[in-house]
């Protein structure tokens, strides 16, 4: 496990983890409550907790109504998931169901992945994709891209049935030309450790780009550790970390980013 960074001066919140992976344990553990308590140590009091399959969803959500104070869900299948599952009809009918959920506050993580997918399952993908989106204006919460070698067609598809009211790239990982684009449309870009990795100049580019109000950041626990523990388990205080290299690329103080994020 990455190493407990500095505390940040004001508390602030990671908008995208996988606690169920972190712990691999219930979620109403002790494992999960030391995961949030480290997490506060650091700075960060709130976590969303995202989904990716309709039975995760269920534990995310269930995370949420347990730690009601710090932890918000997102539910839906993971674009890898989607063209896989052995009944998407089902699947969809629970996600659809869990959304209405007080404690659910997106729809995510959906999207489209084409480094793992082939093309032969893109289509299945892509109307998944569709309805997530048509589901997050439906229920009117914020919509959770999850966006892998597929930026065009990610983009093309928010086009065509139109985006939600907050439409988040999670983990941006688009360049400057991408980042202008989406600042334009009024989409939300949330900026993982990725930002800290030696080979992402571009990343550190477009995130000097982005206003407070389109801006977010997240570990994406237990993947992701930012520098200079990268390669080691993930968690949610990392946030401060990662914090700490985008003000210093925004050349702004922690602290001020901290609040606004």
């Amino acid at each position: 496990m990455a190493p407990a960074p500095k505390p940040l001066p004001v508390a602030t919140v990671d908008s995208h983890v996988h606690l169920e992976i972190v712990t691999d344990a219930a979620p109403d553990s002790d494992a999960v409550k030391q995961i949030l308590d480290d997490a506060k140590s650091a700075g960060v009091d709130r976590v969303v907790q995202v989904g990716y399959s309709a039975e995760q969803s269920k534990w995310c959500v269930a995370a949420a109504e347990h730690f009601d104070d710090r932890v918000l869900a997102a539910v839906a299948l993971h674009p890898n998931e989607a063209p896989v599952v052995a009944d998407l009809e089902a699947d969809l009918k629970v996600i659809e169901t869990l959304a209405a959920h007080p404690r659910v506050r997106a729809i995510g993580e959906t999207g489209l992945d084409y480094f793992r997918t082939p093309p032969e399952l893109r289509k299945r993908q892509q109307d998944s994709f569709k309805w997530h989106i048509e589901l997050a204006k439906k229920t009117k919460k914020a919509l959770v891209i999850h966006d892998r070698d597929s930026h065009d067609d990610v983009l093309s598809i928010l086009l065509e049935v139109g985006a939600p009211e907050k439409t988040i790239f999670h983990c941006f990982s688009g360049d400057v030309e991408m980042a202008k684009i989406c600042i334009d449309r009024g989409y939300i870009l949330s900026f993982a450790g990725t930002l800290t990795f030696k080979n992402a100049p571009t990343l550190r580019d477009a995130v000097k780009l982005v206003p407070y109000d389109q801006l977010l950041v997240e570990t994406d626990s237990p993947f992701l550790a930012p520098m200079p523990n990268r390669g080691a388990l993930n968690t949610p205080a990392q946030i401060a970390n990662i914090v700490r290299a985008m003000a210093e690329e925004r050349n702004e103080s922690v602290a001020t980013l901290a609040q606004a994020l």
